[in-house]
């Protein structure tokens, strides 16, 4: 018979999500258990943001040769790249950021750390698997935060040997001669245009017309034209393999081209599937999840509490951060307190970088907004930096004139996405930001050259010249 334990928190998944959310746990100074099935090493650290960050520093320094001759830097046909070895040293350097994440567990949770798979019996009560045996553990309240894994559709199994998922991506010794891309939201792209820059000839398909769930058409078309420059683009239709005398075929619409390899970006499916849900009286939704409270983040009426990837609302890693926060405070309030969410704040660093911050285009009605529009090719900065065009666009408020969103393709723009999702947050009109002073030159500065086609339509109220304040 399996031992039980009682416990006041229990939490699921040792990453991001349930990493803060122990340490709101430990604060209030309630008992726990962190359960994980290893490895350990938040999703971030091991397969995400940051070895992917890694391949594009590594892939810009290789590509900025091409800017040599312009510069009249001679000698670039003498370089050398040797990708089994920038590979391994981008294994290295995320093999310390996955040491970290996985230290931090274990010194966080001690002797309460339990390494297994952990399901639900009751909503209360678990079972978890562990290379001992079965061990059964009763709490107050459980978090749920194990995380996602790749969607590998069943179509691609006839050719799974041709096939890497972003989980084994970074496991690759050597880098192929060709690959396709099968879905380019931020990490196919990122990784598409790294894999580009690194010579390897890319080819990345999408069901949809854009890259990066880019919403605005103005921006899509800037973006479009220019990574269709470094990736052969094969969008708005589905995409399918085929047999091929070597490596295999890659088909969308009316096109096909063999590649050696083809990395399956197309999107994570939340864990929610090895939890025993519905088996112990949770509520589910047409996909299998749970229905849960995206301020409170509670699972129905249960003690239960879902953050992270697992739960699909916004899979980003300072969302799970919040969310786990969240999470680990209202498991040992009386009752859970609803949270305001902070403003949705998406980066793709591409080089130029796409950005989505607050509302998107697509979630505005076009007759009660403003827009404002800069262009790269119009910043001193952005000019001195590259030739690749880019473009800000910036809605706001028709009659107040406060900011609601944004999306810019350009580089450097994770810059000016901080910004405005700061501005966002403190509920700034279009007058407040211009009141802020900008540097020249700085890629920033696109900021006020957007808002002034914004402040035109809604005069501030005293006559003063747009950016200035009286003193009071």
């Amino acid at each position: 018979m399996a031992k039980l334990i009682n416990v006041d928190v229990a939490i699921i998944g040792a990453g991001t999500g349930g990493m803060y959310a122990l340490r709101e746990v430990r604060r209030a100074k309630k008992s726990f258990v962190l359960i994980d099935a290893g490895p350990l090493g938040t999703t971030c650290a091991r397969v995400g943001c940051m070895p992917s960050k890694v391949a594009l520093h590594i892939a810009e320094f290789w590509h900025s040769q091409k800017e040599f001759a312009r510069y009249g830097i001679s000698g670039a046909e003498h370089l050398r790249l040797d990708g089994a070895a920038a590979w391994q040293a981008l294994r290295e350097q995320r093999d310390q950021f996955a040491n970290s994440a996985a230290g931090s567990a274990k010194k966080g949770a001690g002797e309460h750390l339990m390494m297994g798979r952990a399901r639900f019996l009751e909503p209360t009560l678990l079972a978890v698997e562990q290379a001992s045996g079965t061990q059964h553990v009763r709490a107050k309240a459980v978090i749920i935060a194990n995380g996602s894994r790749p969607v590998m559709p069943a179509f691609l199994e006839p050719f799974s040997e041709h096939c890497i998922t972003t989980d084994e991506f970074f496991e690759m010794q050597d880098l192929p001669k060709s690959i396709g891309i099968l879905g380019l939201g931020a990490i196919g792209l990122e990784m598409g245009l790294a894999l580009a820059r690194l010579g390897v000839e890319v080819h990345g398909a999408d069901m949809a017309h854009t890259v990066a769930g880019i919403s605005d058409p103005k921006v899509s078309e800037v973006a479009l034209a220019e990574f269709a420059k470094e990736i052969h683009l094969y969008l708005g239709a589905p995409a399918a393999l085929a047999s091929a005398e070597q490596g295999v075929l890659l088909k969308a619409g009316d096109k096909q081209v063999q590649v050696d390899k083809v990395l399956v970006a197309l999107g994570r499916r939340p864990n929610t599937d090895q939890l025993n849900l519905a088996e112990a009286g949770f509520e589910l939704d047409e996909r299998g999840q749970p229905l849960f409270d995206v301020h409170t983040l509670q699972v129905g009426s249960h003690p239960v509490f879902i953050v992270g990837d697992v739960n699909g609302y916004r899979p980003l890693m300072h969302e799970a951060a919040a969310e786990g926060a969240m999470a680990g405070y209202n498991a040992v309030q009386s009752a859970p307190v609803s949270f305001r969410r902070k403003t949705a704040l998406a980066i793709a660093f591409t080089n130029p970088d796409v950005i989505s911050v607050g509302k998107r285009f697509d979630e505005l009605d076009e007759n009660k907004v403003l827009i404002g529009t800069a262009s790269s090719q119009a910043n001193g900065r952005s000019r001195v930096l590259t030739d690749r065009e880019g473009v800000l666009r910036i809605y706001a408020d028709k009659v107040s004139g406060t900011v609601l969103g944004a999306s810019m393709v350009g580089v450097r723009a994770e810059h000016v996405a901080q910004l405005l999702a700061l501005a966002i947050e403190r509920g700034d009109t279009a007058h407040d930001l211009l009141q802020i002073p900008f540097y020249h030159p700085v890629v920033e500065e696109m900021i006020p050259s957007a808002l002034q086609d914004i402040a035109r339509h809604i005069p501030d109220s005293a006559g003063l010249p747009f950016g200035l304040a009286v003193v009071e």
